[in-house]
């Protein structure tokens, strides 16, 4: 049996399901043991000319440094990887443009959807191969390079940092497990038990923690210490959790509870819940914009993205989607200015572009069927070459961006940002920690 696009409410009860799994959170909710495939279903003149009379005294070891951390391979385009449950493929859009430039054939169900921090490689949970698999895309090319056979029905898909791992959670092995993937070699380097009905999980910016929604009465989550593979701690969230983020500056997770309505706010330090928010019907997706201040919800039933203000843990403002839509991932963009939102129940299949400074859907985008985008389906914002917190990081981060690209105009056009001022505004987040 496979999993098909119905809605997230058989997510929820996870009712037997005979028709192929095509798009939907219909049964992730209510977490009982499942066969695999079961339907389950991220001035300025003066500063640039200071910026680059600084290059000379910084670039050579300012530009080692950012070659380390982005690498030289750096697409230009922008790109948003949807993945369709439905037709079994990924749809590429430009996020500029808001056009698809590319439909990629993966394995059978693809649901989970993680970028590299560099770009250049996307990672595809296909939840009905069956074993489980992990397509790896080649962001040049456009083209699967690598399958790699994982556990039972996988679903959420992260990678580390540094670009090294790749964490996938397996729902429906039992006990739920994540497999922790060595992206030099494609291979599985380990096996690590979560506890049952795994689906979504994040990576903390250092590289130390991976956090795991478990689906369960009370939902929980589990905490990996990536040094050792091993569970440090169980967190008890809200009914059936879902998606999970993590703020940039590793200090907080955000945990959907798609049966509780809410969503759970998590301290990093203590690994407690601190605040509960509430939001829409069925919230699922959750992503953090990338200077922290913002998280935004999609609510599957309610057919509308929630946006919550970091500071106050307050919903500040409902954004409405096309009724019968259900908004299931969502992903912001390095500069933060749009919010995509993949719709699982969209006819034809579609992603919503949001207006970040509006809180208006500008655009909408055709895709494939059942576009379930779970996960960071765009490239994150990426680090710079300074350090945060010292007084010369954003100098030393400047200069080495002009070296390698030739200019902050091009850095920001390679990068992802609208201009060089959301650029110079990333770089100063960053600096401050």
């Amino acid at each position: 049996m496979a999993r098909t696009i119905n809605s997230l409410a058989g997510i929820i009860k996870r009712l037997p399901d005979t028709t192929p799994r095509t798009g939907c959170i219909k049964h992730i909710l209510f977490p009982f043991p499942a066969p695999r495939g079961r339907g389950h279903l991220p001035s300025n003149a003066i500063r640039d000319n200071a910026m680059n009379v600084r290059i000379s005294a910084l670039v050579a070891i300012a530009a080692f440094a950012l070659a380390g951390l982005l690498g030289s391979g750096q697409s230009l385009a922008q790109n948003a990887y949807i993945t369709n449950l439905g037709s079994n493929t990924v749809s590429v859009i430009d996020t500029k443009t808001n056009k698809v430039t590319a439909t990629i054939p993966v394995g059978a169900g693809p649901l989970g959807v993680a970028v590299s921090p560099d770009g250049s490689k996307v990672y595809i949970t296909n939840d009905n191969d069956n074993p489980g698999t992990v397509a790896v895309i080649g962001t040049a090319t456009n083209k699967v390079i690598a399958t790699i056979p994982v556990g039972d029905a996988p679903f959420g898909v992260a990678v580390s940092p540094d670009g090294g791992k790749v964490y996938v959670v397996n729902e429906a092995s039992n006990p739920g497990t994540v497999s922790v993937i060595g992206t030099a070699t494609n291979k599985v380097i380990a096996t690590i038990p979560v506890g049952p009905s795994p689906f979504g999980m994040a990576v903390t910016p250092d590289g130390s923690k991976v956090y795991i929604t478990n689906n369960n009465n009370p939902g929980t989550v589990a905490v990996i210490a990536t040094a050792t593979n091993k569970v440090i701690a169980t967190i008890t969230v809200g009914i059936s959790s879902i998606g999970v983020a993590v703020s940039p500056d590793g200090s907080k997770v955000y945990v959907t509870n798609a049966t509780s309505n809410n969503v759970s706010v998590i301290e990093t330090a203590t690994n407690t819940v601190t605040a509960t928010v509430t939001v829409g019907n069925l919230p699922v997706g959750v992503a953090v914009s990338p200077d922290g201040s913002k998280v935004y919800v999609t609510n599957d039933f309610s057919f509308s993205v929630s946006v919550i203000d970091t500071a106050t843990n307050t919903v500040t403002a409902t954004i409405p989607l096309t009724v019968g839509s259900h908004p299931f991932g969502v992903a912001v963009t390095p500069d933060g200015s749009k919010v995509f939102v993949a719709n699982e129940q969209s006819q034809p299949g579609s992603v919503s572009v949001i207006d970040a400074a509006t809180n208006a859907v500008t655009a909408t985008i055709p895709v494939g069927s059942g576009p379930q985008a779970f996960g960071i389906f765009i490239q994150p914002a990426p680090r710079f070459a300074g350090t945060p917190g010292k007084a010369n990081c954003y100098g030393k981060s400047v200069s080495a961006l002009a070296r390698q690209y030739g200019g902050l105009n091009s850095a920001a056009a390679a990068l992802g940002y609208s201009d060089v001022s959301a650029l110079q505004t990333a770089i100063m987040a960053f600096c401050e920690g």
